[in-house]
């Protein structure tokens, strides 16, 4: 093994790690590649010899590079993110390898992500770091170019907006997960009003992302989304899990339809992310059905 080669090696004991940094700072799977492949590019042209910490310098090349996209976005006055869902981290029910293990951890909810995304670059920067990954204040403050007391504050004002939002905390037993969204279906294939209101929590929040081809809907209360619980014709349901929790990939027809996301609390479902959007659902899909047959799940 070269030198490089054993470089390359070491960038990706790191990588997992890089991932979940970048993901959560962007809410965007490939923005966060781009990124990671960003710092790879800047390693491979630096003196390894003379880093001191590789995680830390490396994590600290992919934070800046995340900060840079971030505000680069807001002075094109994109916000590509807050209008639509994030994008989702599919994979079939029951299979997790390290990569998805890290990605997937408590933190990166659907609903955690959506809030993340209205916070400013620098206040995201330091709560994603600190909150989400325990780099202390005098590291963030030389990346976001603060000083720690600024980065302090920073990390302050975006931790009281995610209070502030009341992000429901997902039932951590994915079998009682399961429990409620098999409950949800064997009612809406069923037409049972009664069944599928009992199984929803009272304030449940149905969102519908349809991508470019119309604005993002939000139902809520519990009578109101069960009558928009119906099953499609021809529909069938292929299990998955969606960052980390129970969700559906639903085909109609044999043609992927949706990707659907749940939050169940207390035995209830709490919210309910559906994703319309042809394209991306395509995308997720191919996903799903590609890694379904290399695991053989």
């Amino acid at each position: 093994m070269d030198e490089n080669e054993r470089l390359a090696a070491r960038f990706e004991q790191h990588r997992p790690r890089l991932r979940a940094v970048a993901y959560r700072m962007l809410g965007s799977l490939a923005d966060a590649d781009d990124a990671v492949q960003d710092a790879w590019l800047r390693l491979s042209r630096s003196d390894a010899d003379q880093i001191d910490n590789l995680g830390g310098w490396l994590t600290t090349v992919v934070a800046r590079e995340c900060l840079h996209i971030l505000r680069s976005r807001r002075r094109r006055r994109e916000d590509p993110l807050a209008a639509h869902l994030p994008d989702l981290v599919v994979i079939p029910d029951g299979d997790l390898d390290p990569e998805q293990e890290a990605l997937l951890a408590d933190s990166v909810s659907l609903a955690l992500l959506v809030v993340l995304d209205q916070l400013t670059p620098a206040e995201r920067l330091a709560f994603v770091l600190h909150d989400m990954f325990d780099l202390p204040f005098e590291e963030i403050a030389g990346i976001a170019g603060r000083t720690p007391a600024a980065a302090r504050q920073l990390a302050s004002r975006a931790r009281r907006r995610v209070h502030d939002a009341e992000i429901p905390s997902p039932d951590p037993d994915l079998a009682r997960q399961r429990q409620a969204v098999r409950a949800f279906y064997a009612a809406a294939w069923t037409g049972d009003f009664d069944a599928l209101v009992q199984v929803l929590a009272p304030d449940v929040v149905l969102r519908t992302d349809f991508g470019t081809t119309r604005p993002p809907t939000v139902v809520r209360g519990a009578p109101a989304v069960a009558k928009q619980a119906r099953a499609p014709r021809g529909g069938q349901l292929r299990p998955a899990l969606v960052n980390g929790a129970i969700g559906t990939l639903i085909t109609r027809d044999g043609r992927p339809f949706s990707v659907m996301a749940y939050t169940v609390a207390g035995d209830k479902i709490v919210r309910i992310d559906v994703v319309r959007d042809p394209d991306r659902v395509h995308r997720l899909a191919s996903a799903l059905l590609n890694r379904t047959e290399r695991t053989g799940r």
